[in-house]
């Protein structure tokens, strides 16, 4: 499994709300299925397809997406693959931990839904997960995986959902699906450019706090899945990372947090403080705004000027950890020095047990161990143990 710690967290549960639909959605829907009724054999002109998508209220409902979530993931519905039972897979040595995180993943089912189909459910999800870790070796299934298989389970069934997760696995998570996360990590940083050129004070800020790009983790190994309460703002986000670039999600994790700027700026300069905001989204994100932000920044941003930036940020990292390692590498070299000269002090005192003597031998180890307590705490705040 890829090294990255576990994110099933105070994992909320998924609210599968029915909400009526509204004007713009009717709109868009009677759109959407005359697109569809256009189409010869279910082949669909894929720039009108990404269009419908990326527009509000994208595909609009889970009749629909069942439909062109296949073509928008480059899989043909036409030649799918037998799927194995649960039992044929129990020797795969990711088994075990496949399964703790199915089990684990009740939130993420639809409520009341019977206790049978409950169980059958997740043994799809578990043979889905392992058909695909098992046909490439290569790949490391991680933790927060099966949220993203899931979400295409609960909407195209078990063998569409395995064709689209072997092709999403083979590109748009491929590097999440390395043996450790690193290339991952450097990816989510990515994210800092893009909030440095748009404000400025928000990106000193978040440099200050040294809040890292953790919080934005399960966003981006999940598509949000993991992260988002509403299951009807998961499948839109679906609609929108399926019909944009591999990196959009980095490009949407921009948008939210500029603009919850205002709400950031707020908040102590501290790593803790910041990393428990940013880390719990709120509900009431307005996704069809973030999603138009996050495609203009796209537009916007080159991926070669980004990087350029993120190694200039990588190499300063690396030069002021160097500084410290070498400025530590002088403050140990003193440490023994002072240590020397307060055992001499200690010697000093004479070994008598008059009473006199008892006393001035107290006082001096008063002296003694203040100036010890001194001196480790002077190293101590300079971060030597």
């Amino acid at each position: 499994m890829s090294n990255v710690d576990d994110i099933v967290v105070d994992q909320p549960p998924l609210k599968f709300e029915k909400i009526p639909e509204s004007d713009e959605e009717l709109c868009k829907r009677l759109e959407i299925e005359e697109f569809i009724k256009q189409s010869v054999e279910n082949n669909f002109p894929m720039e009108q397809l990404v269009k419908l998508s990326l527009s509000p209220h994208g595909l609009v409902n889970d009749h629909l997406r069942k439909i062109l979530w296949p073509q928008l993931a480059g899989v043909d519905v036409n030649d799918l693959e037998r799927a194995p039972t649960v039992d044929e897979l129990q020797c795969h040595p990711e088994y075990n931990q496949v399964v703790l995180d199915v089990n684990r993943s009740l939130k993420r089912f639809p409520p009341g839904i019977p206790y049978d189909q409950r169980i059958a459910l997740q043994d799809q999800l578990t043979v889905l997960i392992l058909r695909v870790i098992q046909k490439y070796p290569n790949l490391r299934y991680y933790q927060g995986y099966h949220d993203v298989a899931v979400t295409f389970l609960l909407v195209v069934g078990e063998e569409i959902a395995y064709a689209i997760m072997e092709q999403l696995s083979t590109t748009h998570f491929s590097e999440c699906m390395q043996e450790t996360m690193e290339a991952t990590q450097r990816r989510l940083m990515f994210v800092w450019p893009i909030i440095k050129f748009e404000n400025a004070e928000l990106y000193k800020f978040l440099q200050s706090s040294a809040v890292g790009t953790l919080f934005a983790l399960p966003w981006y190994l999940t598509w949000f899945g993991h992260s988002l309460n509403s299951y009807k703002s998961v499948v839109r986000l679906y609609d929108y990372f399926l019909a944009s670039p591999i990196y959009s999600p980095i490009f949407v994790t921009a948008a939210i947090l500029l603009y919850r700027s205002k709400d950031i700026l707020k908040e102590d300069c501290d790593m803790a403080s910041v990393h428990c905001l940013l880390s719990k989204l709120p509900e009431d994100l307005p996704f069809e705004e973030l999603l138009k932000t996050s495609s203009n920044l796209l537009k916007k941003y080159s991926l070669t000027v980004i990087e350029k930036d993120v190694d200039e940020l990588i190499n300063q990292e690396r030069e002021q950890l160097k500084a410290q390692e070498s400025m530590t590498r002088k403050r140990q070299r003193k440490r023994p020095d002072i240590e020397n000269r307060i055992f001499s002090i200690s010697q000093w005192v004479p070994n008598m047990l008059t009473s006199k003597s008892i006393l001035f031998t107290s006082a001096v180890s008063i002296v003694v161990g203040v100036c010890a307590y001194y001196y480790k705490n002077q190293y101590f705040s300079a971060g030597i143990s």
